[in-house]
């Protein structure tokens, strides 16, 4: 007699219902690491783009204009107020991006200080909680 080798239904089932309680227990925990990484994303980025633009207003005598923004410190800017000293290259080699693929804000002059530099959030809308709340370099400083 030949014997069949072979997990039955009842076998499969059980690995499937323990997989699964596996992956909600685990789940959560591991998506809540993954958004905890991007906050500190963003505030590294703040922190990159603040000593950039720290060195610019070092060379220029001011911050770039919010309406030239933060390309100021990637290409020399053509608007007022002029960049006299602006350094050859840049101040940054590219600018960087929030975690969810958007451009930074920035303002000159900031409405929490000097300068603000933020993001909306996943949503990109102004408000929001969690993954959606707005990120700023001001809220590094409060906490």
């Amino acid at each position: 007699m030949s014997k069949h080798a072979g997990f039955s239904l009842i076998e499969i089932m059980v690995v499937v219902v323990i997989m699964g309680i596996l992956v909600s227990l685990v789940a959560p925990q591991v998506l809540n690491r993954v958004d905890d990484a991007r906050i500190q994303k963003a505030h590294a980025d703040f922190k990159s783009i603040e000593t950039a633009l720290n060195l610019y207003r070092m060379d220029n005598f001011n911050y770039p204009s919010s309406d030239q923004g933060l390309q100021a410190l990637v290409s020399q800017p053509n608007s007022e107020p002029a960049a006299p000293n602006w350094k050859s290259g840049g101040y940054l080699q590219d600018l960087p991006v929030d975690p969810w693929g958007n451009p930074y804000l920035y303002l000159s002059p900031g409405e929490h200080g000097e300068i603000d530099i933020y993001t909306l959030g996943a949503d990109r809308t102004p408000g929001g909680e969690g993954q959606n709340a707005d990120i700023g370099n001001w809220s590094d400083k409060q906490g």
